[in-house]
């Protein structure tokens, strides 16, 4: 069944009304006709079964026939603070974090980061970004999507996690697994979690003082070296696993 989200105020009481790019897909790309099927989410938690009523030139009518609880939502929220990557990296790195259940993605600029950004580009890329948070949150049935936010300086990005009970740093010379295990473990449902990423290169050990400094914690992602990319797809995944068999 496609999946299509919508504000809070396009959803009545008996239909859900559809405007937009979406419009255009649904009109001419997926060639939807009435009476078909079609999955609403609200982007607050709720879902609607739907089936399609009316198809317009600019908007597409829904009635609802269900609503479900069913989000795909991971019980604790999950930031992923990823060093900007070379070349398209980031796209993967986002599509993957949103089908593995983040809540939302930070790129961060430090001092390794060798992409060079303007502030053209970064509204550009942003843009871009949530674009493919948006696909990849229909794709794998999320309730929410989760948001790209704007670049953030590697000390914006540690002030902007600082709230959060539970904070680790990805750090090649941390030693052993154990304290990634412990730290994960600590997340219960309802808090908010940073989970820090360099990029190509890693971090150097004056930002991993700064962030001891800050309240994360460097963890070993194991005896092999990962790429920026895999780096934290690692960490989602096993987040996500300790969480949903909690």
């Amino acid at each position: 069944m496609y999946h299509f989200f919508v504000t809070e105020d396009q959803i009545g009481e008996e239909t859900v009304v559809i405007r937009g790019s979406d419009v255009n897909h649904i009109r001419n790309v997926l060639r939807m006709r009435q009476g078909e099927p079609l999955f609403i989410s609200g982007g607050e938690g709720t879902g609607y079964e739907c089936e399609i009523c009316h198809i317009g030139t600019d908007q597409v009518m829904a009635r609802i026939l269900s609503r479900s609880d069913r989000t795909g939502e991971l019980p604790a929220r999950l930031h992923l603070f990823q060093g900007l990557p070379k070349g398209d990296k980031m796209e993967l790195v986002i599509q993957k974090a949103v089908e593995l259940g983040v809540s939302e993605v930070i790129p961060v600029i430090t001092r390794r980061t060798i992409v060079k950004l303007d502030k053209k580009k970064v509204e550009a890329k942003t843009a871009r970004w949530n674009a493919v948070a948006e696909s990849a949150a229909k794709q794998s049935g999320r309730g929410v999507i989760p948001v790209v936010r704007g670049v953030l300086s590697f000390k914006e990005a540690l002030a902007y996690a600082g709230p959060f009970p539970v904070k680790i740093i990805a750090y090649e010379r941390a030693e052993g697994m154990k304290t990634l295990r412990e730290q994960l473990g600590r997340i219960r449902p309802g808090m908010d979690a940073g989970i820090f990423i360099g990029p190509e290169g890693g971090f150097e050990e004056e930002e991993i003082s700064g962030a001891e400094s800050a309240g994360a914690v460097p963890v070993s992602l194991g005896r092999r070296i990962l790429r920026t990319e895999t780096a934290g797809l690692m960490v989602l995944s096993v987040a996500g696993y300790l969480l949903e068999t909690m």
